[in-house]
């Protein structure tokens, strides 16, 4: 059983890591798990990015981080060979860099909501492409973790059609790309979490209203806590104990979406 959840050595990238988001939590679970990580995140976002760095560093593994504009493919395949120059070659990736913005459909500005697909779909795309490559022509069986969202699966009454969008979007790339990569020995899978506390939900946090509502619609009464609901879907999606599910979006919600 043990061997089965073994990731020391593994070479893993996890994209928008910085501290204050889930994916600085990921990073977290791989390392603790004997991972070599890339971090990943905006260069607007570099001291957040210097302090997670400095929080997972320890004697057992390595850490590297990277200033990347997923959107962008000129630095995505930057950061793909900076990788496998320091690391090694890539054996999981950690699809979490996400943005939203909020505003009614018919004031949402063409480059507002450009921008949120750009960053959460095309940008998913083009590092899981790039990593693809990669694992391919090392014919390395990988793992690659898209994080959705339960508003993959429903919309809410907070006007972000975008990111609705976009994360529904993301389900079905999920499908997608497992059907495709499938013969390489390489698996996509998505986890989408629902309500988990982090700067992009601060909004709610604040508002007592907003967050009663949230609230009334998990059945197990709480809001998620990253490192302790988290760590065993990513564990499992990245671990050799998921070598025969692919395809697949595991919710981690507290029972949201099953009503």
């Amino acid at each position: 059983m043990t061997d089965l959840f073994d990731l020391r050595g593994k070479v893993a990238w996890i994209t928008g890591a910085s501290v204050g988001g889930l994916g600085y939590h990921h990073a977290q679970t791989l390392t603790e798990e004997g991972v070599h990580v890339a971090i990943s995140d905006l260069s607007s976002r570099a001291s957040d990015l210097a302090e997670t760095e400095s929080k997972l560093r320890n004697k057992h593994v390595r850490v590297l981080s990277l200033h990347t504009d997923v959107s962008k493919e000129d630095d995505v395949r930057r950061a793909v060979a900076d990788i496998e120059r320091e690391l090694g070659t890539i054996n999981i990736l950690v699809n979490n860099a996400g943005i939203a913005i909020d505003a009614p459909a018919l004031e949402m500005r063409l480059e507002d909501w450009n921008h949120v697909l750009n960053v959460n779909l095309t940008g998913a795309w083009l590092c899981a492409r790039t990593v693809c490559e990669l694992m391919v022509r090392k014919r390395v069986k990988g793992k690659i973790v898209n994080i959705a969202s339960t508003y993959g699966l429903r919309a809410d009454m907070e006007a972000c059609a975008p990111y609705y969008a976009s994360k529904a979007a993301i389900i079905n790339l999920t499908r997608a790309l497992a059907i495709e990569w499938a013969p390489f020995g390489i698996n996509v899978n998505a986890i989408a979490p629902g309500y988990f506390p982090t700067h992009m939900t601060k909004t709610v946090d604040e508002d007592a209203e907003v967050k009663r509502r949230f609230m009334s619609r998990i059945l197990l009464k709480r809001a998620g806590d990253p490192a302790r609901d988290l760590t065993g879907a990513l564990i499992f999606l990245t671990s050799s104990a998921s070598d025969y599910v692919t395809g697949q979006t595991i919710y981690v919600d507290g029972g949201w979406t099953a009503t």
